[in-house]
């Protein structure tokens, strides 16, 4: 795929795994809108370096990637902020690629020490992990099915890439409504590849380990050195511009499709 006439939303692009793909497409040529929560001043008004950027750590992240970046802030459970992505990016250049990493990683028992999970705890995870994931593959979708497939005949429309975790698998004690949410993302993949086959639309998903993001950054280092040890090979925890890496080759080799990838150094969460 030659993003060099391509767009990209990314969601969760201010920091971490998000801003690492959205930072790698950009070098690539693509422009890419990137969605992320309004900065502490709350401020909604987007737009590019030199044309009324909000100010905030979000913004300022998303405007050091440079002038074919777009700060689009917002809230993925909201439908119609996606929608407002995909079509912002469509004016740039035809929607190609389209990479979930919002999420956020609410701990809790299903009987904690405080008594049973809060069920409004547990959906909102869902929301967000879940919802917004679908929330961008349908905005994106939508707008990708009109494009010309890349290459003639039998080339994408686009590609859907989204974000689950180990967690999905082996999740541990305590990541009840995370590592439902992430099973979720993984058990889409399919039948979402299934049905956008007709659009000529890839689906895929990828799967991080430990990697370093604003998650891991608030551990305490005792936290983290143990974490960083069950990594087997590379001995280190992720980085982003691993998973970036990662969103790069899925978009260059066509057949991955309907696929969920573990990137994960092959490590196995312990249960705690």
């Amino acid at each position: 795929m030659d993003l060099s006439t391509a767009s990209a939303v990314v969601t969760g692009g201010a920091s971490g795994l998000g801003r690492a793909t959205a930072a790698a497409l950009i070098e690539a040529g693509a422009h890419v809108v990137v969605v992320d929560l309004p900065d502490a001043a709350g401020r909604s008004e987007a737009g590019s370096p030199g044309e009324g950027f909000p100010a905030g750590p979000r913004a300022d992240a998303v405007a050091a990637l440079g002038e074919r970046a777009t700060f689009l802030p917002g809230d993925v459970t909201d439908p119609q902020v996606l929608r407002r992505a995909a079509q912002q990016a469509q004016t740039k250049a035809p929607l190609r690629v389209a990479v979930s990493c919002a999420g956020i990683a609410t701990p809790g028992k299903l009987l904690g020490r405080e008594g049973p999970l809060p069920a409004e705890q547990f959906m909102k995870v869902l929301a967000v992990n879940t919802g917004g994931t679908v929330n961008l593959m349908t905005a994106a979708a939508g707008v990708m099915r009109q494009n010309e497939p890349c290459g003639g005949e039998g080339g994408d429309r686009g590609v859907l890439i989204n974000t689950a975790s180990v967690a999905a698998f082996d999740g541990q004690i305590g990541q009840i409504s995370y590592a439902a949410s992430k099973g979720a993302v993984a058990s889409l993949t399919l039948p979402a590849a299934r049905e956008l086959s007709r659009d000529a639309i890839r689906v895929m998903t990828i799967a991080p380990g430990l990697f370093e993001t604003p998650m891991m950054d608030g551990l305490p280092e005792a936290a983290r050195e143990s974490l960083r040890a069950k990594t087997l090979h590379p001995p280190r925890l992720g980085r982003p511009e691993d998973y970036a890496r990662t969103v790069l080759q899925i978009l260059e080799n066509p057949m991955l499709n309907g696929e969920t990838i573990r990137l994960d150094g092959a490590v196995r969460l312990d249960p705690k």
